[in-house]
């Protein structure tokens, strides 16, 4: 079985989000998959088998499987130059109160606090969410599945940050669903569809999403193939 390491979100290697793609002839016992992903420790590690309508696809983080298929429905890609667009659905936004727990886990006090499937925090400056060192103990204990942390940009519309210890990863280095939530606040926030965000990581990415205005967002990205390697089942 082949597996190949993409950097997606980025035009060069060592930045956007590695991940793990394997495509196979048929699935493999689930243990096996959450093992390779755990070998892996990449954020994310896709697993695709060819039925006869598409592709069906389970993925897992380090520590758990990721059931985004069953919320998302079908998704689709289309090639437009250089970037990759995939379809998303949005999710209902509401605003929440800011706590002392939110403020102990991020070291700073967001001016406010949303929440989806994932929280997302807002903070005064960019240069907050750049610096931010939290303690990943107390992100535990907070709200949402991601804790997602975001200002308004200098370079672009909106600076993030996605913090997933709930899913066995301290940091996400590019995170396209949560960007569904993220760049559909600073949308409306902005008052504008299209929204080039930046993830704020140490490898860093860029998102570019277009609201369509029917409950589904529409991300793209660049890519780039890292490596492809030979697994032994």
């Amino acid at each position: 079985m082949k597996q190949y390491i993409v950097d997606a979100f980025t035009n060069k290697v060592f930045s956007g989000n590695p991940a793990a793609v394997c495509v196979m002839d048929k699935w493999p016992e689930e243990t096996w998959m959450m093992q390779l992903a755990a070998e892996n420790n990449l954020s994310e590690t896709a697993f695709v088998v060819k039925e006869e309508v598409g592709y069906h696809l389970h993925w897992f983080t380090p520590g758990t499987e990721v059931e985004f298929s069953t919320l998302s429905g079908m998704l689709t890609v289309v090639r437009k130059g250089n970037l990759y667009e995939m379809d998303f659905p949005t999710y209902e936004l509401k605003e929440i109160p800011v706590t002392d727990a939110m403020e102990a886990a991020f070291g700073s006090r967001p001016i406010k606090a949303i929440l989806g499937i994932d929280l997302i925090c807002v903070f005064e400056s960019d240069e907050i969410v750049r610096h931010m060192n939290p303690d990943q103990s107390l992100l535990m204990k907070i709200e949402g599945r991601i804790q997602n942390v975001t200002a308004k940009g200098k370079d672009t519309d909106c600076v993030s940050r996605s913090f997933c210890p709930k899913l066995a990863v301290p940091e996400d280095p590019v995170c396209g669903s949560a960007h569904c939530q993220i760049a559909d606040y600073w949308s409306r926030e902005l008052n504008k569809d299209n929204i080039i965000a930046y993830q704020a990581s140490k490898r860093g990415g860029t998102l570019h999403c277009h609201i369509t205005g029917n409950g589904r967002i529409k991300i793209s990205g660049e890519a780039v193939l890292f490596a492809i390697s030979e697994i032994q089942e």
